[in-house]
């Protein structure tokens, strides 16, 4: 009973931390878990961007860089940032007493925030930070309104605001379009989030690949053996219809003079 509320602990502690959040849609993605060379990026953008003070102390540097087929001198050297060994645990050397004075809050762990926010939740949150001057760290976000984390991947993405942008009218989920010329029907929305030109490293393409690849790395941290469970499963499934059919004619043989 003890194990069963540890792990529920553990497993609400990133909700916990992080708060409701608000309604606005969240864009959807889709992960492959079997993309080995798209987790490694995101790992090594966990690694240099998160990590400054989010740890993942559930998972072990060893096993990330086995799952992902990472040598460990190429770990230590690229994605170890303290005197951490290979079997040690992700964890930062941050104090939550520290962080608590600096952030209002200790930065929750992530090890989880995957299965606890989903995939969606994380790919849209983390594209919908804007500047805003009004917030301590100067910066909020469209999905977890009056976030206290500063926007740590500005540098990659750009300067994104508030601003005013043509967008295509939308009536009952469905996208309208001019019936003679075919062009979408816009209007002018004033509450769009736009990124100041020539303020990040990446285009938008560019940065939306980057955020993917970092959700499929958290994915696989929240659920390393998802893979192989699916894998057992569907062997037990095909063992389990294999048997029904010889116990179904064995069955039969019982019962065929039993009128």
């Amino acid at each position: 009973m003890k194990k069963l509320f540890a792990a529920f602990v553990f497993a609400a502690l990133p909700a916990l931390a992080m708060g409701a959040s608000s309604n606005y849609p969240l864009d959807k993605v889709n992960i492959d878990l079997t993309d080995k060379a798209a987790m490694q990026d995101g790992a090594r953008t966990f690694a240099n961007y998160c990590m400054g003070c989010h740890s993942a102390q559930y998972q072990r540097y060893e096993r990330v860089a086995d799952d992902l087929g990472i040598p460990h001198e190429i770990m230590l050297d690229n994605l170890v940032f303290n005197d951490a060994k290979i079997g040690d645990h992700m964890k930062i050397g941050m104090k939550p007493d520290d962080a608590k004075a600096w952030f209002g809050a200790a930065p929750p762990d992530l090890t989880l925030v995957a299965r606890v926010r989903g995939n969606d939740w994380l790919y849209t949150y983390l594209r919908t930070f804007y500047a805003d001057p009004s917030r301590p760290l100067g910066s909020n976000n469209k999905v977890f309104p009056n976030v206290g984390m500063p926007n740590v991947l500005v540098s990659l993405q750009g300067n994104q605001v508030i601003g005013c942008k043509q967008v295509q009218v939308v009536t009952d989920g469905k996208k309208q379009f001019d019936p003679l010329t075919g062009a979408p029907i816009t209007h002018e929305a004033c509450d769009q989030l736009t990124v100041e030109p020539n303020t990040g490293k990446l285009s938008e393409a560019e940065f939306d690949e980057k955020i993917k690849n970092l959700v499929t790395f958290l994915a696989y941290s929240a659920n390393p053996v998802k893979l192989k469970s699916q894998r057992i499963g569907t062997y037990v499934l095909l063992y389990l219809a294999f048997f029904f059919v010889f116990a179904y004619l064995l069955k039969r043989e019982y019962w065929k003079d039993v009128h």
